[in-house]
């Protein structure tokens, strides 16, 4: 993920007059950046385990081999992680107490807009979430409905990834 990337976005969000729509926007675009590049590098430290799984085959004699691609693969990008940690919880804690008001000053249809909550799944949102963002976003865990984030236990959109 590019520092310029979120530097431009950083300065939209410090623009004077900017709408409770476009800092929503603005959020879920950086976390679903964040995510991207956390994925691949776990991708990345799976691919070097991969590597060590076929080493194992010759121990003992690639024991030395093995024990370095271990931790290659738990230091390998262990700072941006941490990082991306921090940028996760500090997201997820803005989410959960909404001190800008984004989700009252929004209502729930654009909310649910944002979100890009399936028009189908709405009523079913509503009923599990209610209208906020912590509710829909954790507890309905509708965000991006239509592409199925939330089917399997423990996965959602963007926005849930950024849970405290």
């Amino acid at each position: 993920m590019s520092h310029n990337f979120v530097r431009a976005f950083a300065r939209i969000a410090e623009k004077p007059g900017i709408t409770k729509r476009d800092t929503l926007t603005i959020a879920r675009r950086v976390l679903r950046q964040i995510c991207q590049a956390k994925r691949a590098t776990h991708d990345e430290r799976h691919a070097i385990r991969r590597q060590t799984g076929k080493l194992r085959r010759f121990l003992p004699f690639t024991a030395l081999a093995v024990a370095d691609l271990e931790q290659q693969a738990c230091d390998h990008k262990d700072d941006v992680l941490t990082g991306f940690r921090r940028v996760l919880i500090v997201y997820g804690r803005t989410i959960i107490q909404d001190r800008d008001g984004i989700a009252a000053a929004l209502g729930f249809d654009q909310l649910a807009d944002l979100l890009s909550i399936n028009p189908s799944h709405r009523e079913q949102a509503r009923r599990d979430g209610g209208e906020t963002l912590q509710g829909l976003a954790y507890i309905a865990r509708k965000e991006d409905s239509a592409t199925g984030y939330g089917d399997e236990w423990g996965t959602g959109g963007p926005l849930f990834e950024a849970r405290p």
